[in-house]
């Protein structure tokens, strides 16, 4: 098992998470780890396996040694709860996914931050990847939407303004 990054505790409204302080992240909800060697080791974020529900099923559709650039589909997930491409996060070459996961694709859900990692990448991350501050500041615009929305259906629902 891979040890435990230093994390920023992160709350608003009922969704709490870890998020490690030195890794990157996406607007899509992947994190980026950089490894030795220009290795990128990239995995879905807290809130995107809280949005996908238990992860049932995966697949990756690009083979190892293929180029790949930011924001192409690499493959997908099946959660209970939605359906998701998997999206590179990075430029380079894809060098796998995670071996684990063929075993126990529990571990996406279940440890999102350390084993359940998704894929890995020889290459450099995406120039619009965010800090830990900066994908805060993303969450927080995403669970304020939300909340205003369910504020807004409620209203809706009820007949009141």
């Amino acid at each position: 098992m891979t040890p435990a990054p230093q994390t920023l505790l992160y709350q608003k409204a009922r969704f709490v998470t870890h998020l490690p302080v030195a890794y990157r992240y996406t607007r899509a909800h992947y994190w980026a780890e950089k490894l030795e060697n220009n290795r990128l080791r990239v995995g879905f974020t807290a809130f995107a396996t809280r949005l996908l529900g238990e992860i049932v099923d995966y697949n990756f559709d690009t083979t190892p040694q293929r180029p790949v650039d930011p924001g192409q589909v690499l493959g997908w997930v099946e959660g209970f709860k939605a359906m998701s491409d998997v999206i590179c996060a990075g430029r380079g070459v894809f060098a796998g996914d995670n071996p684990a996961l063929r075993r126990d694709t529990e571990l996406i859900t279940r440890a999102p931050y350390r084993d359940g990692w998704l894929y890995e990448i020889d290459g450099e991350l995406d120039p619009q990847g965010l800090d830990v501050n900066g994908y805060v500041q993303h969450l927080n615009e995403i669970i304020d939407g939300l909340l205003a929305k369910q504020k807004l259906d409620g209203a809706t629902e009820t007949g009141s303004p």
